[in-house]
């Protein structure tokens, strides 16, 4: 028959053995790992066709609007994709009967072999079902090297492991996108990186950009307002990398004293001030070999940006009190919320830190400008996501009152207010998220639950301004008017505002608005 299709991406052996526990140990914690799916879906394909001495494997998914099979990581190389009606074929059969099923020759095959031009001699197949029993898929194996036929005990193994591959794949943003497609079933599946939920255009041209840029050196520079996801690219950016398996290490200038910043980023010498009584290594050396992320860049102080820039140019060093040069093998990735080109011209960055950061830069969009689709889609994921944390089930419906309210909001904390949003309501509603569970501005505004037939949009949380006003002017009147309403207690505004207590600390710095603390 011939050498396997599927290739060999550097992964170990699997051997052939009933012990089918440790198949997904090394793609482990993928939930919390903003992976490129497609890319650990085709891998787990490799290894599933390993493990049970296939020449080729097939994940189908059901697609909820069409009722039909499709498969997301296969070995093909004929076609791109291949859709199987219930029904059809061993994989249509399960899809059908909910039960596993192989065959050896037969006209069961000849459909689909028409179309890639392979002959099946054998296939074994298996549904996926989630924690609920419902079937969301079939993994399918073709042809066992060295027997005619898939055996029992195959069909045994391939069982177990698809087990493991449907916990994993549950636990994914790809199955909540699945679940939101039976929600919206005019919307069509999509998904690119783990936990990054969107297919406006907008985001489209994000993954793009991630995608071409992961697999490079390049210093990448995000860019995009509070709660738009900037450290979920960056997250991206550093495990669809070749530094994946190495350090991901973040400092967020905005959170840490100017004082401190320069002894976080480069480390001191034994001496360097007070207190240093031994040599400490900075972040930059923590990484050796993998990611380090700045967030917000643009609250970097003057001194540490000529610091910064040798590390970007020369890789190297010097910790404070020290004279030593230190190489460092690291990626940088960026963001700020800020215009630096503006900042440049006033003299508080520096323009040649900017060209060198921004090789790649990569705008995210805020959640107002991505559309009614990409925010519904967001909204049943975090549903879901927030059910599972909290272990409410089943999961809560979303009314279409509540999607009404959803969509007709600005979102200004973008999607980090939304996922709070959601969160809330999951757990203070009773099996159905109506208006008044989602803790927006508006339902105390209107002094109701929601507002009147013909009444449109509800009040926007930023108050509307008689004449023309900057959006950056009715933000900082609303900020501070929350922030007054809480008697100066950031902690309570940041709450109210849905906005970190750090964000709110930095946009009054900017405002230069004193920053004590009624709390």
């Amino acid at each position: 028959m011939g050498a396997p299709c599927y290739p060999d991406r550097g992964l170990p052996p699997m051997p052939r053995s009933t012990d089918t526990s440790r198949l997904l140990v090394p793609l482990g914690g993928l939930v919390d790992r903003e992976v490129d799916l497609d890319a650990y879906l085709q891998v787990l394909m490799d290894k599933v066709a390993a493990a049970l001495q296939a020449d080729r494997g097939t994940l189908y998914l059901l697609d909820p609007s069409r009722g039909d099979l499709f498969s997301r990581a296969a070995h093909l190389p004929e076609v791109s994709q291949i859709r199987v009606k219930k029904g059809q074929g061993v994989a249509g059969r399960v899809a059908e009967t909910g039960v596993s099923h192989r065959s050896g020759d037969g006209p069961r095959f000849d459909g689909i072999d028409k179309l890639t031009g392979y002959h099946t001699h054998s296939s074994l197949a298996v549904p996926l079902r989630d924690r609920s029993g419902g079937l969301f898929g079939v993994l399918q194996v073709l042809n066992r090297r060295g027997a005619p036929v898939f055996t029992d005990e195959d069909e045994a193994r391939l069982v177990s492991i698809a087990a493991q591959v449907a916990a994993a794949l549950e636990a994914t943003s790809l199955y909540a996108e699945l679940e939101r497609a039976r929600a919206q079933p005019d919307a069509p599946v999509g998904w690119f990186f783990n936990r990054i939920v969107g297919e406006s255009a907008t985001m489209q041209q994000a993954y793009r950009v991630a995608s071409k840029a992961a697999a490079t050196e390049a210093t990448v520079l995000l860019r995009g307002e509070s709660g738009t996801g900037k450290e979920l690219f960056a997250r991206a950016l550093h495990v669809n990398s070749p530094r994946k398996d190495r350090p991901y290490v973040k400092v967020d200038c905005a959170a840490l004293p100017a004082g401190l910043l320069e002894n976080e980023l480069f480390g001191h010498e034994k001496g360097a001030f007070t207190g240093a009584d031994s040599r400490q290594a900075g972040r930059f050396e923590a990484a050796a070999g993998g990611t380090v992320f700045i967030d917000e860049l643009g609250e970097l102080p003057l001194a540490a940006q000529g610091k910064l820039l040798r590390v970007l140019q020369d890789r190297e060093l010097e910790r404070l009190g020290g004279h030593d040069v230190v190489k460092v093998d690291v990626r940088i990735v960026a963001a700020t919320h800020r215009d630096l080109a503006q900042m440049v011209r006033d003299g508080r960055f520096r323009a040649d830190l900017y060209y060198r950061v921004r090789v790649v830069e990569l705008q995210l969009p805020p959640l107002r400008e991505r559309g009614a689709e990409d925010i519904e889609r967001l909204a049943r994921h975090f549903l879901a996501a927030a059910a599972r944390r909290h272990h409410v089930s089943p999961v809560p419906q979303l009314s279409d009152a509540a999607v009404a309210r959803i969509l007709s909001w600005r979102w200004p904390g973008n999607v980090r207010e939304l996922e709070n949003c959601i969160e809330s309501a999951v757990v203070l509603c009773d099996g159905v998220i109506q208006p008044e569970h989602l803790p927006m501005p508006g339902a105390e505004v209107a002094g109701r639950d929601g507002p009147e037939p013909g009444e449109g949009v509800l009040a926007s949380p930023i108050p509307v301004a008689t004449g023309d006003e900057s959006l950056a002017a009715a933000e900082r009147r609303h900020v501070l008017a929350v922030l007054a309403r809480h008697g100066g207690n950031q902690s309570a505004a940041a709450r109210a505002l849905a906005i970190g207590r750090n964000t709110l600390i930095r946009k009054l710095r900017e405002w230069n608005v004193p920053a004590t603390d009624g709390s």
